[in-house]
C-alpha cells in the first residue's frame, strides 16, 4: 500500500471542501452538497467512499476531476488538490492526463462508433505514438475481457459491457488517481470481481490511487484500505477497512449493507469469541486458528 508508507506527497489533499449546486428556479437557495469535506490519499491507496442517496458521493467525485467547479458553475469553497494540481486552477482537460473518470452511466462516457477507437480517444489525445496507443488499447481491453468487441460499436453492447469499455478507457491512460462512481453496479457479481482486480492490479504496477464510491461492502471488504463514509455532504468516519467493518450496524446506519463474514464476526464477538474478519478467506484463516487452539487446549486438559 504506496501511500500508507511512502514520504511522497499524497494524491490526493482535500481541505474543508464546501460545495453547494446553482438553483434550479431563480431566487432559490442553493443546494448544499458539500460541507466541509476533508481526507487525503497516498500513492497507490485504495479509498471506498460509502453512505446513503443524497450523501455527496457523486459531487465529491466531480470535485477531484475538476468538473465542479469548472463545469457546474456553483459555490465552491474550500481546497483539493489532485496529483499536486489545485482543482479551482486546473481545467478538468488538463487533469484528465493524469486522472481517469468512470461515473455509473457509462453512456454518458461513449461517443464513438467502436470499442477500439474509444478506448483509444483519450489516448490519441495526449498525441501519443500510434503503436503505444495500439499496445494500450490491447492491454486494456484484454484486462476487461472485451477484446473480441474491439470492433464493435458500443451502442450495441449491454450494460455491464458498456462499462467495462468505459473502465477500459480510464485505465488505457494509467493515471495516478482514478475516480470510480459506482463502477460495478451493472455488473454480476463475477464481473464486479473482475473489474476492481484490474483496479488493484493496476495500483500494484503503476501506484495509482483509486477512489470508488459504492454501496458493495463486500467489494471495499476486499480491496479497499480504507472507507470514508459519508452523510448529508460531510464525513461522518474516515478509517482503515478492517476499523469500519467492525461495526457492521455503522454501515447499517449509513445506508450500508455489511459484509456478511462481517455481521458473523460481529456476533461470534458478542458470544465471547474475539475474532476480527470481513472476508470470507480472512474467516477461515481465523477459524481455524481458534479451533486448532481450542482442541489443543482440550487435549491438555485430558
Amino acid at each position: 500500500m504506496g501511500g500508507a508508507l511512502s514520504d511522497r506527497p499524497p494524491t490526493v489533499d482535500v481541505r474543508e471542501l464546501y460545495y453547494s449546486y446553482p438553483p434550479l428556479i431563480a431566487g432559490e437557495p442553493p443546494a448544499e452538497a458539500l460541507q466541509g469535506v476533508s481526507f487525503s490519499l497516498g500513492r497507490g491507496e485504495f479509498l471506498a467512499v460509502m453512505g446513503p442517496s443524497g450523501a455527496g458521493k457523486t459531487t465529491l467525485c466531480l470535485a477531484l476531476c475538476g468538473i465542479v467547479p469548472h463545469s457546474t458553475g456553483g459555490i465552491f469553497g474550500g481546497m483539493a488538490v489532485v496529483c499536486g494540481q489545485d482543482t479551482r486552477r486546473t481545467t478538468p482537460a488538463q487533469l484528465s492526463a493524469r486522472v481517469g473518470v468512470v461515473f455509473q452511466d457509462p453512456e454518458s462516457q461513449l461517443f464513438t462508433t467502436t470499442v477500439e477507437d474509444e478506448v483509444a480517444f483519450g489516448l490519441e489525445s495526449q498525441g501519443l505514438p500510434r503503436g503505444e496507443v495500439a499496445e494500450r488499447v490491447t492491454w486494456a481491453l484484454g484486462q476487461v475481457r472485451l477484446s473480441e468487441h474491439r470492433e464493435r460499436n458500443p451502442a450495441y453492447l449491454s450494460g455491464g459491457q458498456k462499462q467495462r469499455v468505459a473502465i477500459a478507457a480510464a485505465i488505457a491512460t494509467r493515471p495516478e488517481l482514478l475516480v470510480l462512481d459506482e463502477p460495478t453496479a451493472s455488473l454480476d457479481p463475477v464481473g464486479s470481481q473482475e473489474v476492481v482486480r484490474v483496479l488493484t492490479d493496476l495500483r500494484q504496477e503503476l501506484d495509482s490511487s483509486v477512489v470508488m464510491v459504492t454501496h458493495d461492502a463486500e467489494l471495499a471488504a476486499e480491496f479497499a484500505d480504507r472507507v470514508l463514509l459519508m452523510h448529508e455532504g460531510g464525513v461522518d468516519l474516515d478509517a482503515s477497512t478492517p476499523d469500519v467493518l467492525a461495526d457492521p450496524g455503522l454501515l447499517v446506519a449509513h445506508g450500508v449493507r455489511a459484509p456478511a463474514m462481517a455481521e458473523l464476526a460481529a456476533y461470534l464477538r458478542r458470544h465471547g469469541l474475539p475474532l476480527r474478519f470481513h472476508t470470507l478467506a480472512q474467516a477461515k484463516l481465523a477459524l481455524s486458528i481458534e479451533l486448532a487452539g481450542g482442541m489443543r487446549a482440550t487435549d491438555r486438559d485430558s
